[in-house]
């Protein structure tokens, strides 16, 4: 079985440790049955190339927003920019298969806004949410989540 393809930006941490428990996870996983993929990781960050992505993958994305409240007076993304960039390179977007997307609830309708709105720009699901750096259940939650998204475009 192919792995999961999981690309993501992280800002302060939050994301890339989410995504490392959840590839720690996948893998222990794997090794105890080989049917359970593992999940390959690619962190996008300002410093990244921008690249033409051939395979089907999932993103994983922060709320980083500033100005209005998101919902009816406006917002601005902000620290996320060059990941929707990436994603928007060439035909990149094709490929993403569903949007994670992380934050904290104490920003009510903001929680995990960037991807909502990653989601709609990419024509993309968005699949899961996990607040701030995910708890051991949400790894789990989320890697069985991924599992079945791959198996409907894999059917």
């Amino acid at each position: 079985m192919e792995p999961i393809r999981l690309l993501y930006i992280s800002i302060e941490g939050n994301t890339r440790s989410f995504a490392d428990k959840l590839q720690n996870y996948a893998n222990g996983m794997h090794d105890q049955n080989s049917k359970y993929p593992q999940v390959e990781l690619k962190e996008i960050s300002d410093q990244s190339d921008f690249e033409n992505e051939t395979q089907p993958y999932f993103i994983s994305v922060p709320t980083y927003l500033t100005g209005g409240n998101g919902i009816d007076s406006g917002v601005t993304e902000l620290m996320t920019n060059s990941f929707g960039e990436y994603l928007a390179y060439n035909d990149n977007a094709k490929y993403c298969w569903g949007v994670i997307g992380s934050g904290n609830r104490n920003f009510n309708e903001q929680y995990c806004l960037t991807a909502r709105r990653y989601a709609e720009a990419f024509d993309a699901p968005f699949i899961a949410d996990f607040e701030l750096r995910g708890t051991g259940r949400d790894v789990e939650r989320i890697y069985q989540i991924l599992i079945a998204e791959t198996q409907k475009h894999e059917n």
